[in-house]
């Protein structure tokens, strides 16, 4: 049998080079993942950047802790607490107190990330002039890097200023200096001091003050502006390359031994000759084995030397699309290599199984006869593990449906769930490839002429081959509009519930982070004619079953306004209810019932006893929680909702509102503007996260049908040779080929639709019961690309082997031996 083995691998070289060349693109694709995985799991330390130079530095409350039964638990507070002032007051007297603050800047023609900071503090980094001055005035600023030079004019959303220095950027950020006084005016509040004193004189200082913190050495770079982006990076990449290597694996192992499969099932003739030249059963599945092993071992090993080359790319693709910090490098690991190739092997060897167990134990006449036809295309095995996975989708679709629906909005959810349907439908896919291939060609096969007919009849009866030709166009449209068409879905479904909870006319909002002062919202409630609704974003901590630590985000809002500019999705009680000690939950608390008391830690980490007043649904977890603006202390108002008093005209109130806000900058905006302003996004790594995984998933599927469709005409020799025979020419022959490679894709692309709308249907369902009625979003351009492309390559895999089998002459064509 080995030497029968070995010769086999020689004389059907095309069928082992598509098996090869399948599942050493997948060894090499699940080896970058996984290298990737494995090297986004660290990070190297960082040490301060703004403070690098700074002596000491003491920061205000930032942070609740909860002690619980298994633990401290702590979230980052909403609104950060300042130093007290008693507590300024005794670092005054050690030594020099700077106050620092950090603001949003915008500005015409600068970078995106600007952030201001006094002058003062420039030093700790240490920054230094390159060209120019200091700032003096209030106009003046220095700025970093070298997109403004000295002299020149920008316009800021807090006025006009002149550029009077420059210093040389430090790379974490892109910095404007103003004076310390016209700081101070953009950014009152000072969440943290650089104080020039001893640290252990420091601490006596601060003792006894809640949640006050004395930052020093590598500890400083807590005071950095985002201390944690490297740990928030590594979770983001995380989560992406383990998306992306879930799905990629979940593709390669479906498409390797789909393709593994159909090379054992196109050589039953083979196996029949053996049969009744002897050869046992046994004797069958173990050349079978011994084939699928040999072929394992070398695409496995030749996939591990891909990754190494293929995971570095990666690297340098997801640094410059900024999706990785641009310390991100793959590094020397040895597991995910294993990892690979193993599974490589294995799949190849489970590939072939069930297919060679079929073939050692059909009979040598059987065999023959199965040979032209596919008679049972269906096994016990494959009705039985196809109509299983179909229920388990069912069954689990309608046990969340029923008991939770919102986990069906979840990224892991509906990321995870059209794996389980690709692949029930998929082993079901010999069932309905036979009614479908009819369908398609119905039309073709009622023209003059045999043509369409013939593709009609060679696609249902080779079902075998259909199916395998149809499963990789069937993943990529699958998880093309599965993915795509779940965050659109998620992301229209939010904005429906803005736009039916928007009761207002008009929405002002603020130029920077800082929010609304107070002469703004005065003159904006004094403009004639608009009821006027000021609300803050804030958030309210719960402890829930006594260990997990909540957060949930507030708008803090008067209620009579409220009522006035919003339509709040209420299942119980009444806006008006709200008060200071009340509060407006949403029905996935674990208490949400109107007069029960809940106690909550607010925005700045104070804790309270509040009534609930009112309920609402949750919708697609949007629709926070809300209290009055005590319960938002230090929260800057941030939005304002305007509604037309009657008999006001849009025109006037307009004009009212953008005069009210010149002076401080804000955008005044119509509802529709806003919505369509706000509409929500996917995360930006989401969304890049799902286009690498579509796009791995393409590119695998478009080299898996190239070489499945060379294997499938490549065995057809004989048949073609019988049409040119039969009076057919060379160019009925080939268009024959393509129309068939065509209609192959749309029955790929019609199981993949099906799949990709079940998937859908089950979101909008559970969107139907959170009480968001919204439309099906499909990704019709992308789905179409896909279609496209797989056509393309079908047809050029199919009529290029075809064309050159067909220059030889037909006669001998015939007498090919298979």
């Amino acid at each position: 049998m080995l030497s029968t083995t070995l010769r086999t691998l020689r004389t059907r070289w095309v069928t082992f080079v598509g098996s090869f060349v399948a599942l050493s693109l997948g060894v090499a694709l699940i080896a970058v993942m996984g290298l990737a995985l494995a090297s986004s799991l660290d990070a190297p330390g960082r040490g301060p950047e703004r403070f690098a130079a700074a002596p000491v530095i003491v920061k205000g409350q930032d942070t609740l802790e909860v002690p619980t039964s298994i633990g401290d638990r702590t979230q980052k507070l909403a609104q950060p607490r300042a130093v007290p002032d008693d507590v300024v007051a005794k670092l005054r007297d050690l030594g020099t107190v700077v106050e620092d603050r950090s603001f949003a800047v915008r500005s015409e023609g600068g970078p995106a990330d600007l952030v201001g900071h006094p002058w003062s503090t420039a030093a700790f980094a240490p920054y230094e002039l390159e060209a120019g001055r200091a700032p003096e005035a209030a106009d003046e600023v220095v700025v970093s890097g070298d997109w403004a030079r000295p002299g020149t004019r920008v316009r800021t959303d807090g006025g006009t200023v002149r550029v009077v220095g420059t210093v040389a950027g430090l790379g974490f950020e892109d910095a404007v200096f103003y004076t310390d006084t016209r700081a101070a005016e953009l950014s009152p509040r000072s969440l943290q001091l650089v104080v020039d004193a001893d640290a252990a004189a420091v601490h006596e200082a601060v003792r006894g003050s809640e949640g006050v913190q004395v930052l020093t050495g590598d500890a400083r770079r807590y005071a950095d502006a985002d201390p944690d982006r490297d740990s928030e990076a590594l979770t983001a990449m995380n989560a992406m390359f383990g998306t992306a290597g879930g799905v990629t694996g979940f593709v390669s192992v479906f498409v390797v031994a789909s393709t593994f499969a159909f090379a054992v099932a196109q050589r039953r003739r083979e196996f029949g000759l053996l049969r009744t030249a002897g050869a046992t059963p046994g004797q069958i599945r173990r050349m079978v084995v011994y084939e699928a092993l040999a072929v394992g071992v070398l695409a496995s090993a030749a996939g591990c030397v891909l990754g190494s080359y293929g995971a570095p790319v990666l690297a340098e693709w997801a640094v410059g699309e900024s999706l990785a910090p641009r310390w991100f490098a793959i590094g020397d690991y040895t597991w995910p290599y294993h990892m690979a190739f193993w599974t490589g092997l294995f799949v190849a060897l489970c590939g072939v199984l069930a297919a060679s167990w079929r073939a050692g134990r059909t009979g040598p006449t059987e065999a023959l006869r199965e040979a032209s036809v596919d008679t049972r295309p269906m096994t016990w095995g494959r009705w039985l593990f196809g109509a299983a996975l179909l229920i388990t989708a069912a069954v689990t679709l309608a046990f969340a449906l029923v008991t939770n629906p919102g986990d069906l909005l979840q990224r892991k959810t509906y990321v995870s769930r059209p794996m389980l349907l690709i692949t029930a439908v998929a082993l079901l896919a010999p069932v309905l490839v036979r009614p479908l291939a009819r369908l398609i060609a119905w039309l073709p096969a009622q023209l003059p002429g045999a043509g369409g007919m013939l593709v009609r009849e060679n696609a249902a009866a080779g079902v075998r081959r259909t199916a395998a030709v149809a499963a990789p166009v069937l993943v990529t449209v699958a998880l093309a509009g599965s993915l795509l068409g779940a965050t659109a879905t998620l992301n229209e479904a939010k904005a429906t519930e803005v736009r039916e909870q928007a009761a207002a006319d008009f929405v002002v909002t603020p130029a920077g982070d800082a929010g609304f002062d107070e002469p703004t919202l005065k003159r904006l409630q004094a403009v004639s004619g608009a009821e006027v609704s000021a609300s803050s974003s804030s958030a309210v901590y719960v402890l829930e079953d006594g260990m997990a630590l909540i957060r949930s985000d507030a708008r803090a809002v008067e209620p009579g306004p409220l009522a006035a500019t919003a339509r709040l999705p209420l299942t119980a009680g009444r806006v008006s209810d709200l008060d200071d000690d009340s509060i407006i939950v949403n029905e996935e608390w674990e208490k949400h019932a109107v007069g029960e008391r809940v106690d909550v830690w607010v925005g700045d980490g104070t804790r309270k006893s509040l009534k609930i007043a009112a309920v609402m649904t949750i919708g697609t977890g949007n629709n926070g929680v809300y209290v009055t603006p005590r319960n938002a202390p230090a929260a800057p108002v941030d939005r304002v909702d305007v509604r037309l008093a009657d008999g006001a005209g849009t025109a006037t109130v307009a004009a009212g509102l953008r005069q009210a806000v010149r002076a401080s900058g804000g955008e005044v905006l119509t509802r529709d503007a806003w919505v369509r302003a706000t509409y929500p996004e996917t995360n930006r790594t989401t969304r890049m996260g799902f286009f690498l995984v579509l796009g791995i998933a393409l590119l695998y599927t478009g080299i898996s049908l190239a070489n499945t469709m060379v294997m499938a005409t490549s065995d057809r020799v004989r048949e073609l040779a019988v049409l040119r025979l039969a009076g057919a020419t060379r160019w009925q022959v080939l268009r024959m080929v393509g129309a068939e490679a065509l209609m192959v894709v749309m029955v790929g692309g019609l199981l993949g639709a099906l799949v990709a709308g079940l998937n859908l249907l089950g979101m909008w369902s559970a969107l139907g019961l959170l009480s968001v009625w919204t439309s099906i979003e499909i990704p019709w351009a992308t789905l179409a690309a896909a279609m496209g492309t797989c056509a393309v390559l079908a047809v050029i895999s199919a009529v290029a082997p075809a064309g050159l089998s067909l220059r030889r002459r037909a006669v001998e064509l015939a007498g090919t031996p298979e």
